[in-house]
């Protein structure tokens, strides 16, 4: 009797076992295909497109800079890094390339002079997932276009403006005239208007399309920042890349005579990079979080993922304007701090609707 029952039990036990087996077996292949969380994935292999100026601008490529650094650190992503030194369509084409050849994925390309290259390398490679920062005219399911809003920042740096200035007179030098520096302009001078409706706003370019130039010529910046000056300017916003170098050395050599003039960055927190002279005339920059953007497309493909909601026309990306703190203004140097309680409660307003910001000059 005893022996029967060791041999029912014995079976008993192996069937037990073989069902384990198979549950064991059923929950490693579920297991399989779950898609990979940001933690389990994937360390991608990130690449960063720059146009002229590259890292070290201090202003709009050292943000998108900030943003694969963060990856690198945060993510564990392993990065590269091309720029362009000729500028020429062509040369935009074949980094981007090379980037696609080398196992690149995602590779974000930071400009919109990138977008005809991009077309044509991700119509190539459809399995890569690139983006494109400040253009939304490249529709193809591989591509994320990373656009601000950057006319509501701009805004909130006009009311700073405005409240800063004491002779009313105020400055706006862009790089280049096209409609992306245009909404800077717009918004900034809605921004001064609407705190100040008697103050005026001098706008100047540093080039004219086909020139873009305009991104990386200080000196020239400077001549227009000094001319500002003579004429009784006391606040400029520079919106001009690598050339806004100009216009904060100009406030410098005029504090040398005793004549304040505040100046405001663009893009990046300008006064964390600028010298111990160019801070004491840094009221605020314009923050254009195009380091979250770049962080976002990275982190997105660590997760098996894409940034890709709908922007129109067929393209998907991502729009980063207040709501999603994809624009602001800093408080480093605490000059705008008095001023607080009035650009937040712009800034509100414009987050809730009530102030529509233009986004073309005259509106």
């Amino acid at each position: 009797m005893f022996c029967i029952y060791l041999r029912l039990l014995g079976g008993k036990l192996k069937k037990s076992i073989r069902i384990a087996a198979l549950v064991a077996a059923a929950t490693l292949a579920a297991g399989a295909l779950v898609a990979p969380t940001a933690n389990a994935a994937t360390k991608v292999k990130a690449a960063i497109a720059y146009d002229i100026g590259g890292r070290g601008d201090k202003s709009f490529n050292d943000s998108a800079a900030a943003g694969l650094d963060r990856a690198k650190k945060a993510l564990g992503a392993t990065v590269k890094e091309v720029t362009v030194t000729q500028g020429t369509d062509s040369e935009r084409e074949d980094k981007l390339r090379l980037l696609a050849k080398a196992g690149y994925n995602p590779i974000i390309a930071v400009g919109f002079l990138y977008a005809g290259p991009l077309k044509k390398v991700a119509t190539d490679y459809p399995k890569t997932q690139f983006a494109i920062v400040d253009d939304s005219s490249v529709a193809l399911p591989n591509v994320s276009s990373l656009v601000f809003a950057e006319e509501q920042g701009s805004y909130l740096a006009g009311v700073a403006a405005a409240l800063a200035s004491v002779t009313g007179e105020i400055g706006y030098i862009g790089g280049v005239r096209i409609p992306l520096l245009q909404k800077f302009e717009a918004g900034f001078v809605a921004g001064v208007k609407a705190t100040d409706k008697n103050a005026t706003v001098d706008v100047k370019y540093v080039t004219e399309p086909p020139d873009f130039g305009g991104f990386n010529d200080p000196a020239k910046a400077k001549v227009i920042a000094n001319g500002m000056i003579d004429k009784g300017i006391d606040v400029i916003y520079s919106a001009a890349g690598g050339s806004g170098a100009g216009n904060f050395a100009a406030a410098v050599d005029s504090a040398k005579y005793g004549n304040k003039v505040w100046t405001i960055g663009v893009d990046s927190d300008q006064y964390l990079t600028a010298s111990a002279a160019e801070k004491k005339n840094m009221l605020t920059s314009m923050l254009k979080r195009v380091d979250n953007a770049v962080y976002d497309v990275i982190a997105a493909a660590s997760a098996g993922k894409k940034v890709n909601d709908s922007l129109g026309g067929g393209a998907v990306g991502r729009t980063y304007g207040l709501k999603l703190g994809g624009v602001g203004v800093s408080y480093s140097g605490g000059y705008i701090n008095k001023y607080k309680a009035k650009i937040d409660a712009a800034a509100k307003a414009i987050t809730a609707g009530k102030i529509k910001v233009p986004t073309t000059p005259g509106k």
